[in-house]
């Protein structure tokens, strides 16, 4: 039965491309209009198309994690691409849906409230998850100063390095810095932005992370820095932080704060910004109603994360009684930044295998592969919020960015 439903399922949503599947017992199903480079798909155990049907998201991950389902010449970058143009990204916009499909959608989104709650201690456990994993992973990958956000790539000849050192200046663009501020830098990560910061602008930084490994190694680069008077890096909570600031920056964290507790990071941010300061929020967002995480990701990458669409951001900023003086949407930035990882992870992959097993780097090329077409092909992009509490704290025009 569940070969039939899917058969029928796939030949009704699959209109573009080229898609061979040889299912586990030999037959095989030819999809799409032809066009393009073919792309064969094979299946090692015949419980895969009721679990894809069910859950697809999380059984394609699976399934090419663990080996259970094959590509030809390994092209997952080729497969992945054509299942998002026919089907769209995790299955939350299939054509015609079954109902267990329905169930399995209206289940994640009532259910999302729990997965995003993270109070102080699950928000911590979430982050190790992820961020204490081996320094030496993140060497094999990022650029030297270890950005692990979207970098802002000016033309398309620009290098990662590049990218990323001008996604910096442009955020202390945006924060109209002056030599002696104070700036807090909420999810710090290896202390990269905070250390350009008071190097390069003169300010002083205290950069607060959850993770204890970006923090072991964010003190050292303080210290190798020579910075120990400008830059306090800590392992700390945001919510837990009390002094005030004329600037707030924050890169890539806003995504693991999990939608029931916007209003308290909001909040947080109207009690530490002094009265004519400038807060930047930078992080990943979809233009796209509200929605739900992709279950793969939720338990194998980030747990307890959320890409927000604008529409739940605006409105508790404004709860907040914060003036929101500035809005940019970065596009396909991300997914050059992301092909740049990829690029390293896999010319690096004997280096991650003697750091973990097969498997894992499986599940990681999975990640940087579906990520990068999502906001290559969907509709992922990165949202800057520049946030005050005067409209007149920064120019009216955007002239002094240029």
């Amino acid at each position: 039965m569940w070969d039939r439903l899917f058969k029928t399922f796939l030949t009704k949503s699959f209109k573009r491309g080229s898609l061979k599947i040889t299912l586990n017992d030999g037959s095989t199903l030819q999809l799409g209009d032809g066009s393009g480079d073919p792309i064969e798909v094979i299946f090692h155990t015949d419980d895969l198309p009721r679990k894809i049907l069910t859950n697809p998201d999380m059984a394609v991950g699976e399934a090419y994690m663990h080996g259970t389902m094959t590509i030809k010449n390994d092209d997952l970058y080729g497969f992945l691409s054509l299942a998002i143009l026919n089907l769209g990204r995790n299955g939350e916009r299939f054509n015609n849906p079954t109902n267990g499909q329905k169930f399995m959608q209206s289940a994640r989104k009532i259910l999302r409230k729990i997965s995003q709650h993270n109070p102080v201690g699950r928000a911590q456990q979430n982050v190790a998850h992820h961020y204490d994993l081996s320094d030496q992973l993140y060497d094999l990958f990022l650029d030297e100063d270890k950005q692990y956000s979207c970098g802002y790539y000016k033309t398309p000849n620009d290098t990662l390095e590049m990218a990323q050192a001008q996604k910096k200046a442009h955020i202390a663009g945006k924060l109209r810095l002056e030599k002696g501020m104070r700036v807090l830098d909420i999810g710090c990560g290896w202390g990269g932005m905070g250390l350009t910061l008071a190097r390069d602008y003169g300010v002083d930084v205290v950069g607060v992370t959850l993770s204890k490994e970006q923090h072991k190694v964010a003190e050292a680069r303080v210290a190798a820095a020579g910075l120990e008077a400008h830059v306090d890096f800590r392992l700390q909570d945001y919510r837990n932080v009390t002094e005030q600031f004329d600037r707030i920056v924050s890169v890539g964290m806003f995504e693991h704060v999990g939608v029931p507790h916007y209003a308290e990071y909001f909040e947080q941010v109207k009690k530490l910004l002094k009265p004519d300061g400038v807060a930047l929020i930078h992080t990943i967002g979809r233009c796209a109603p509200p929605n739900v995480t992709s279950p793969w990701i939720a338990k194998y990458i980030f747990p307890g994360g959320y890409c927000p669409a604008m529409s739940e951001v605006l409105p508790v900023i404004e709860d907040a009684n914060l003036i929101t003086t500035d809005i940019e949407v970065w596009r396909i930035h991300y997914a050059d930044t992301l092909r740049d990882w990829r690029a390293r992870f896999e010319a690096n992959m004997d280096q991650v295998l003697e750091i973990y097993d097969y498997m894992f780097c499986r599940m990681w090329r999975y990640y940087l592969i579906a990520s990068e077409l999502t906001f290559r092909l969907d509709r992922q992009v990165v949202f800057q919020f520049q946030i005050t509490k005067d409209q007149q704290a920064v120019p009216v025009t955007r002239d002094y960015l240029y």
